[in-house]
């Protein structure tokens, strides 16, 4: 993958996407400290290592998921290189059996796109339809990194500011889970 060799802080200087916008909007209506690198279409954890190193954040795994009636939505947020267990997750939260969401309800709930969805996906998620599900892991983590609801640059602040200020802003409350290292 090729990167563009520059940690920007704060938001870019051109116009991008409304969903990219409206996350820059928000950190920056909360005052939030960030910073940016730009690159080319990350849509797995593999092609995000390279920018993590640029970063200085590792940037999370997003799960969207549903249930087996497609009636409750979830956003799952673990550690990238940490294997996902659906059934060890299912007994956790008290659901039936879990599966991915299709792309169209990703976008219908979270206004993002398969590769692109991250916690700051939750903006667009005005009804509270999606639940978000937080694996413990990550809260050892001094910085978190994500999207900005475009998988073409990635962003880095604080862990304390997405618990602290970022969530309450965007009303959802993170619901946490503990998913082992060595799955059975």
């Amino acid at each position: 993958m090729n990167i563009i060799e520059t940690l920007f802080s704060g938001r870019p200087a051109d116009t991008r996407s409304p969903r990219e916008e409206r996350c820059y909007d928000l950190l920056d209506s909360l005052g939030v400290e960030y910073y940016r690198v730009d690159h080319e279409h990350a849509d797995t954890i593999q092609d995000c290592e390279l920018v993590e190193n640029l970063l200085g954040a590792k940037i999370c795994k997003n799960l969207f998921l549903t249930n087996r009636q497609q009636t409750d939505f979830y956003l799952l947020i673990l550690p990238g290189e940490k294997p996902f267990k659906t059934k060890l997750l299912s007994k956790q939260i008290n659901t039936a059996r879990l599966s991915f969401g299709t792309p169209e309800q990703m976008e219908k709930y979270l206004d993002t796109l398969p590769g692109s969805a991250s916690v700051l996906s939750l903006i667009n998620d005005r009804e509270n339809k999606v639940r978000l599900l937080v694996d413990k892991d990550l809260l050892g983590e001094e910085m978190f990194g994500c999207h900005p609801c475009q998988n073409t640059s990635s962003l880095r602040f604080r862990t304390a500011e997405l618990f602290e200020r970022i969530l309450p802003a965007m009303h959802h409350e993170p619901t946490f889970v503990e998913l082992p290292w060595n799955p059975e």
